[in-house]
């Protein structure tokens, strides 16, 4: 049977994909986003170029109901998850004094809570296997503040904490925990800057070095995984 992986987020940019990395290396995927019509057309264009399953469910992640029936969505396939990848998140641009009420909680409920919720569900079967890679996409906003991040800087770096402690937690159980640190990567969030798409990381590009960190011996984790445009930070 083949392996099992869910990526969060899995329509656009990184999380697009990711989804097409984990197929073309034989992994069944499971996909949430927002938009069931981009979600559709992402199981059609995959499964129609690869011999995989790409089960899809439309999720808001930051809605604890939303992300409780992905869960049960997932179990009722029957199958142990041996990767999952907390990839959705947002930005919104704006500074802790002076930012419009409400964006640190919709960072937190999505940038923070949506990992927490997912990894909490689905954890148990990989403890059981002793066996599992969690891949949490932080950013180089998690330790790395500056003006204009307000809420999205807090929210990642409260998700590279938790990446660290789900780390620690889990070597016993011999499962793996990496936090993936991107920079600047060329996706739809930073569709009509004025800046020129060369001057980004490709989105392809942070997902292979997702991949050779999965694929590296199971006697080896790589905890923290940073990346940067060639020219630096914008």
């Amino acid at each position: 049977m083949r392996k099992l992986a869910v990526i969060t987020g899995g329509t656009k940019g990184i999380g697009r994909a990711l989804v097409f990395l984990f197929a073309r290396n034989d992994f069944d995927v499971v996909v949430c986003a927002r938009n069931s019509d981009d979600l559709a057309a992402l199981k059609d264009e995959v499964e129609d170029a690869l011999d995989v399953d790409i089960y899809t469910k439309a999720t808001d992640v930051s809605k604890k109901e939303e992300i409780d029936a992905l869960i049960q969505f997932i179990k009722a396939k029957g199958r142990k998850v041996d990767v999952l990848i907390n990839n959705a998140g947002v930005f919104i641009p704006g500074q802790v004094h002076s930012e419009e009420e409400g964006m640190l909680e919709k960072m937190i409920d999505t940038n923070l809570y949506s990992a927490y919720r997912l990894t909490r569900g689905l954890i148990d079967g990989m403890v059981k296997s002793k066996s599992g890679h969690i891949f949490n996409m932080c950013s180089t906003a998690s330790f790395m503040p500056y003006v204009n991040g307000g809420s999205y800087c807090i929210s990642k770096y409260a998700l590279l904490g938790m990446s660290k402690v789900l780390r620690e937690e889990m070597k016993e159980h011999n499962v793996r925990v990496t936090s993936v640190m991107p920079g600047a990567t060329y996706t739809a969030s930073w569709e009509g800057a004025d800046i020129p798409e060369e001057r980004f990381m490709k989105a392809e590009d942070v997902a292979e070095a997702i991949w050779q960190a999965y694929v590296l011996s199971k006697r080896t984790v790589l905890e923290e995984l940073v990346l940067r445009p060639q020219l630096g930070d914008l």
